[in-house]
């Protein structure tokens, strides 16, 4: 297992590399460039030239990828350009706690419920449990993440009252754990809703192939009870294809997390990309997708580790 892990991380160095070269590279063919915010402050076209020289624009394209990648692994991200020249390693490191207080609930809170219904809707094929189970993961796969945000908040927040409209604390109570709960319900519960109805869809599929497979029929010609061969025999062998789902659900849930969190006001990563981007503050830019690149990197590696768990035949190969 140990060979098998550390293969799996030298794999991920090729790959960080080449995702941070077509990153800077599509960074740097964007339309306007940093100097635009000067320029726009300013007003004096004539310091075009200038501005380019003080941030290192007028430099080749590969000397400054170099430069900027040489600094990245010194942990240097750079420093933001309007928000006073704080360092943006700071700005990612205080926003990147609470997007994963929000993704990783979500994604618990998303596996958990489609294994579970999966697996029901599989063993009761073609029942009602089934038609209407179905029914629901088609209905959660069409709603737009934004509406249902915006959906959710007026029922749970604005009509019931229950729950926080936005925001990650209420003054005064930041330290309360109650408090932190309860703000985080609702942009959990959005964010996961969406994922349910796909991730379920899989481990029906996956279960019913597995069900109908010989070793399946031998397990219960033994004797073996219900329960037993479905979650021995049946499950793990159905959990492969739901994992490869898993680990490309951290990239769809990172997406979704920008919408959520501009809804509910949430202070994490997505809510800091977007604001860069309209302030054109790319080098925030480049340090929030260069986490999120190591996240992906991180939740591709923990699949592979998955992959071997559930399958020990994977790791010999």
């Amino acid at each position: 297992m140990t060979a098998y892990i550390a293969k799996r991380l030298i794999m991920i160095i090729p790959m960080f590399l080449g995702v941070t070269l077509l990153l800077y590279t599509g960074i740097n063919l964007a339309p306007g460039g940093p100097e635009m915010i000067f320029i726009a402050e300013n007003l004096e076209l004539g310091m075009v030239e200038q501005i380019r020289h003080s941030l290192g624009l007028d430099r080749p394209f590969h000397i400054r990828y170099f430069l900027w990648l040489g600094a990245l692994l010194r942990g240097d991200m750079g420093r933001s350009l309007t928000g006073g020249g704080i360092p943006v390693a700071e700005l990612v490191g205080e926003r990147i706690g609470a997007t994963l207080m929000l993704t990783g609930p979500s994604l618990i809170l998303s596996v958990l419920t489609a294994l579970v219904l999966g697996v029901v809707s599989a063993v009761r094929q073609y029942s009602w449990t089934d038609k209407v189970l179905t029914g629901v993961a088609y209905i959660g796969m069409s709603f737009p993440i934004f509406w249902l945000g915006i959906m959710l908040i007026l029922l749970f927040s604005i009509l019931l009252k229950w729950f926080p409209v936005a925001g990650m604390t209420t003054y005064g109570n930041e330290g309360n754990i109650i408090s932190r709960l309860s703000h985080l319900f609702l942009p959990v519960l959005t964010l996961s809703f969406v994922q349910v109805g796909r991730l379920m869809r899989f481990v029906r599929s996956s279960m019913l192939e597995v069900l109908n497979e010989e070793y399946v029929r031998t397990a219960r010609s033994k004797g073996l009870s219900g329960i037993r061969v479905l979650f021995k025999h049946a499950l793990r062998n159905a959990l492969i294809p739901v994992i490869t789902i898993v680990g490309l659900n951290v990239r769809t849930l990172l997406a979704g997390a920008v919408l959520v969190e501009t809804i509910f006001a949430w202070p994490g990563l997505g809510r800091l990309a977007l604001m860069s981007v309209n302030r054109r503050d790319y080098p925030v830019v480049m340090g929030v997708n260069v986490a999120v690149i190591l996240l992906v990197l991180l939740a591709n590696l923990a699949t592979d580790i998955a992959y071997s768990v559930a399958d020990p035949r994977i790791r010999y190969d």
